[in-house]
């Protein structure tokens, strides 16, 4: 593993019975990168968040994070990765039952001996990373909106302070401006926080607005790697499709 890089797939094949999803699939990315990937529906771009995290293991292939061979590791190392990374699914998943600062907090009371109150207090100051003022700390899951159940998703997801994240739709059912929003915090975090961030995603206006490189899945390989404008150009019948719902122009000017 290059040691500039911290993430690293090489060779990874995943079936389900005869369905093949990822056929020899390899990518490296670097510290302080953002990378957003794209793929048809069925690609495999969510399961392949999976076997970064050590949650689906593929039948071939390697996978390290971190120095960290995922799938050939005893499971306490594989817990102390989990406590470097921060995931953001793409419904949130947010515990019901837990009120906001609750959901924040978990990680934090969970994973380390930080006492009560002061787990607390850290999980608040989360919550203002992610753009959620201290009124929502005491609010359910179910009183929130899209945009704000996903900043606390986020906010959870930053709780032990993360090297990298990952993030599986996380504009997905967004209205515009709250997406935008979303959007300029994951910028933030990247560039000012300096966290790797991996995000997969199907919103073009993400895409045109944050990403500074973008990986497309097709045929069970990454087809193209590289800036929007270096994908877009690349002849491959997937990704002419993908782009033809916008004008070409319009995104590479974004």
């Amino acid at each position: 593993m290059s040691a500039d890089w911290i993430i690293e797939a090489e060779g990874i094949v995943t079936r389900f019975g005869s369905n093949t999803i990822h056929d020899g699939l390899s990518l490296q990315i670097s510290r302080g990168e953002l990378v957003a990937l794209i793929g048809g529906s069925g690609s495999g771009k969510s399961l392949l968040l999976r076997e970064l995290i050590g949650l689906h293991r593929p039948n071939a292939g390697t996978v390290k994070v971190l120095g960290t061979e995922v799938w050939n590791c005893e499971p306490e190392e594989l817990t102390a990765l989990r406590r470097r990374i921060g995931v953001l699914f793409q419904d949130g998943a947010l515990f019901s039952t837990l009120d906001v600062l609750g959901n924040v907090a978990a990680p934090i009371l969970e994973h380390t001996d930080t006492p009560r109150e002061l787990a607390r207090a850290l999980a608040l100051l989360r919550l203002s990373l992610a753009g959620l003022g201290p009124e929502v700390a005491t609010k359910m899951p179910s009183e929130l909106s899209g945009g704000m159940r996903k900043r606390a998703a986020m906010a959870r997801a930053l709780s032990l302070e993360p090297e990298i994240l990952f993030l599986d739709e996380p504009t997905a059912g967004l209205d515009p401006v709250a997406a935008r929003a979303f959007d300029r915090l994951v910028r933030f975090l990247c560039d000012d926080l300096g966290i790797t961030v991996m995000l997969v995603t199907h919103d073009l206006d993400t895409l045109s607005t944050i990403s500074g490189r973008v990986l497309a899945l097709a045929g069970g390989k990454v087809v193209a790697d590289g800036t929007l404008g270096e994908v877009m150009s690349v002849d491959d019948p997937w990704i002419r499709s993908y782009f033809a719902a916008r004008g070409e122009s319009a995104l590479a000017g974004a």
